[in-house]
């Protein structure tokens, strides 16, 4: 549609119509408007898989590698493959506009969303942003850019101040987002944060550069309740405020625009943009239908297991104990707590529900066949924090089946509505008038004999029962305005009771729906505490008894999540002592780390080799497995740096100063600031194996650069191993006797390769000219340095083992625009 045609619609809404269309109509939608044929558009969380408008466990989705994951791959293509899934599923689903990619850095391992961010490298994570944004869009379906910017981690996420330089600003924490608008991306999300005093809904860079010098014609949403002042967010360039149909805008908008405290062509500039986006999506109008390949259910599966496969990292493999050959396992120990019961995904508010998911129990059992014994053993004692029951221990008592029994009760306690549900965690219980209380009951099977913790989830009137005997009972004020904790985990209130095993016990969890205190209600139980030098005896033993070791370990769901960042980088729950133990018994194990971002690995030469699998998504086991026996070469290469020890960490902080995180580090963050410090990581950025190696034999670069100031390195690489295998070649540049500060050098460019044993590829890697590039504040534009950079090629920030030289000619000045 073009722009007259849209000036025209927006010409014939009245300015109350006009406001309207700029507040969400629920929690999901927009509001539609006939007078111009527009319909409602559906948004949609989230990265790893589309949940659509509802928190129901029985509605499945597709559930995707974590972002890391897919990061980690360096992969461009596989990207855009998932974004075309990702695409198929949001339309599958009636969703218009899904709320990814995730476009903020890893600038601390102790953020707690590491997992659903990619990279702690601008380029990386530009470049793997903008080609999720492809293959969404290609689908007809709205990519959303966030959360832009300076989101970075969680602490006081939705009233810190980020202080950060503009230099820093504009090259690392800017130049995702930059990048997205070049890829054509159509929603942007404007982020709970403050940006240098000025909270995100209302800030300058909305306007510059996000939609002049960059040129966004598209849509700035915000996130989910960040537009919180009426007259400063009308005025920026905020153009929906969700979600709906409260919020500060609303009739206070259009009292505003009605004695000019806020223009009337802001807002038709809002509404216009709101209306581009639903032609682009098909959302206005008639739109003419669109012919797209359905990919049937095994090809969605084989994408998610191949993405698994390829993001998965080596970071080690002792005497080439990997890949394990199959022919010769009798026995197999499979160890940890993570084995049977993998994280799959993230927590908070992206989350989605699998119609099924592969463990690396059963993906290793099914690799090997009746064949060859499994021996499996947690090595750690239960989790002592309640999880939300579900059918493996629960029954509806009514009607017997696997799961809990949901209810709305009226204020005088009469039923209104009930319903059966597969687990405990009810995040959107249906919405019945009337309703005061929601009621959970479940028929618990204990397992084992002793004192159990039971807990409820929610804020306001709260009470749990056992058996008729009162285990909570409490008034549970909110305490958070932050929508994860109050609409999506809220905190647990718990107590302890004994309980038989085989005895089964009613739960009957009730929450009341008090104003301003969310909807979510749960219902959670742990088993009594278990000797821990049992469990890790039984591993250890299991350990001694087989051919082959595998032992799973990883973070939790309170250790790693959205809505808080992590104070430690230690694996919980003694795993640490678990790994060690079966490191002494077989120091050939091999360890598999199911974790969103860096953990501490003190054990890591003790075993023979380490994998670094993330939140691979639902087909864990069957990537795992593939990996193990050699099905697949492990594709991976680390995304960011993990320490060796936390404490070694050069950019840790997360939690603000008198209201304020101050980025003093600057350009530094990642392996930029390990490379200024004394002490080395475990492993580098874009550090990763194979099953093959390679020698790197030569490189060529211009003498000097010319034309645009983009130029071609050539690489030329052999496979000296016994297998088939692909290498990523890295390029990384580095300026001497700069006379402008600058990273000790910096990722410019990469490529990969494929070659059988003893052939030679040759890696050709782009360089932009933004790599080249610094932003000068004082000038307010982009500046060339002249003069030569060092160009290095390798396989890691920390192996560069080819070099060579560039000349830069004295340039013109570059525009603020320039790229």
């Amino acid at each position: 549609m073009t722009d007259e045609e849209l000036d025209t619609l927006v010409g014939a809404l009245s300015q109350a119509a006009k406001v309207r269309l700029l507040t969400g109509a629920t929690g999901w939608r927009t509001h539609a408007e006939p007078a111009v044929g527009l319909r409602a558009l559906v948004t949609s969380d989230g990265p790893v898989g589309v949940r659509g408008e509802s928190w129901d466990e029985r509605e499945t989705s597709l559930v995707l590698p974590s972002p890391t994951a897919v990061a980690a791959a360096w992969d461009e293509e596989l990207a855009a493959e998932l974004g075309g899934l990702l695409a198929a599923e949001a339309r599958y689903k009636g969703v218009d506009v899904l709320l990814a990619p995730t476009l903020n850095l890893h600038r601390t391992p102790l953020g707690g969303r590491h997992f659903e961010c990619y990279s702690e490298d601008p380029l990386l994570t530009a470049r793997t942003g903008a080609a999720v944004i492809r293959g969404v869009q290609a689908g007809g379906v709205a990519a959303t850019a966030k959360h832009f910017v300076a989101n970075d981690a969680e602490t006081d996420r939705l009233t810190v101040d980020v202080r950060v330089g503009e230099r820093a600003l504009r090259e690392v924490y800017l130049a995702p987002f930059e990048a997205a608008v070049e890829a054509g991306v159509w929603v942007v999300m404007s982020a709970y944060n403050r940006v240098n005093g000025v909270t995100m809904s209302a800030s300058p860079l909305l306007a510059e550069p996000l939609k002049g010098e960059w040129g966004f014609d598209g849509l700035v949403v915000s996130d989910w309740g960040a537009v919180r002042t009426t007259v400063e967010t009308a005025r920026a360039a905020q153009d929906l405020a969700m979600p709906g149909p409260e919020g500060a805008w609303g009739d206070a908008l259009l009292a505003a625009l009605r004695t000019g405290a806020v223009a009337q062509s802001a807002v038709d500039d809002k509404v216009r943009r709101l209306l581009r986006l639903a032609g682009r999506v098909g959302a206005l109008g008639a739109p003419a239908p669109v012919w797209r390949p359905v990919v049937p259910e095994a090809g969605r599966r084989a994408l998610l297991r191949r993405a698994a496969v390829a993001g998965t990292v080596l970071v080690r493999n002792a005497g080439q104990v990997l890949p394990l050959d199959p022919r010769r396992l009798r026995t197999v120990a499979v160890i940890g707590p993570r084995a049977a019961g993998p994280r799959i995904q993230g927590g908070g508010s992206a989350e989605v529900f699998p119609a099924s998911a592969v463990s690396p129990l059963e993906g290793i059992r099914a690799a090997l066949g009746p064949g060859t014994r499994l021996l499996h053993a947690p090595g750690v004692p239960p989790e002592r924090r309640p999880t939300p029951l579900t059918g493996e221990a629960a029954r509806n008592p009514d009607t017997g089946e696997p799961g809990v029994l949901v209810s709305l009760l009226g204020a005088d306690g009469a039923v209104l509505h009930s319903e059966h549900r597969l687990s405990g965690r009810i995040v959107e219980p249906a919405r019945v008038a009337g309703a005061a209380t929601v009621e959970i009951r479940t028929l618990l099977r204990p397992g084992t004999t002793g004192e159990w913790t039971l807990a409820v989830g929610g804020f306001g009137q709260v009470s749990l029962t056992a058996g008729g005997r009162t285990v909570v009972d409490g008034v549970f004020a909110r305490d958070t305005d932050d929508p994860t904790h109050i609409h999506v985990s809220p905190p647990y209130r718990s107590g302890r009771i004994t309980l038989t095993a085989g005895e089964e016990t009613e739960l009957v969890a009730r929450r009341e729906l008090a104003p301003d205190t969310g909807i979510a209600a749960i219902l959670a139980a742990a088993p009594p505490p278990a000797a821990t030098a049992a469990a890790r005896a039984e591993a250890v033993a299991a350990a001694r008894a087989a051919d082959a070791v595998v032992v799973v370990v990883g973070t939790t769901e309170e250790s790693e999540s959205e809505g808080s960042d992590r104070v430690s980088l230690a694996l919980p729950g003694g795993q640490d002592e678990l790994v060690r133990a079966v490191a002494r018994a077989r120091p050939d194990a091999v360890v598999l780390v199911n974790a969103g971002g860096p953990v501490a690995l003190p054990w890591r030469d003790e075993v023979a080799a380490v994998l670094i699998g993330w939140f691979p998504g639902q087909e864990a086991g069957h990537a795992a497995a593939d990996i193990l026996f050699g099905g697949a070469e492990p594709g991976g290469r680390l995304p960011t740096t993990w320490p060796a020890a936390q404490d070694d960490v050069p950019v840790l902080d997360t939690a603000p100063l008198d209201g304020a995180l101050r980025y003093t580090e600057g350009l530094h963050i990642g392996y930029r600031a390990w490379l200024r410090g004394p002490v080395a990581p475990a492993y580098w950025f874009g550090h990763g194996l194979g099953y093959t190696s390679w020698e790197y034999e030569g490189i060529e670069a211009p003498a000097a650069v010319s034309g645009d100031g983009s130029f071609d390195v050539r690489v030329r690489v052999r496979n000296t191993g016994g297998r088939a295998g692909r290498e990523v070649v890295q390029l990384y540049l580095a300026r001497r006797d700069s006379a402008v500060e600058r990273p000790v050098r910096w990722l410019a460019g990469h490529t990969a390769v494929r070659a059988r044993p003893g052939e030679a590829a040759e890696a050709v890697v782009r360089v932009p000219a933004r790599a080249l590039r610094h932003w000068s504040a004082a000038e307010r534009c982009w500046r060339i340095e002249p003069g030569g950079f060092t160009v290095y090629a390798g396989r890691s920030a920390g192996d560069l083992p080819l070099v060579t030289e560039v000349s830069v000619p004295v340039p013109a000045p570059l525009a603020g625009a320039a790229r």
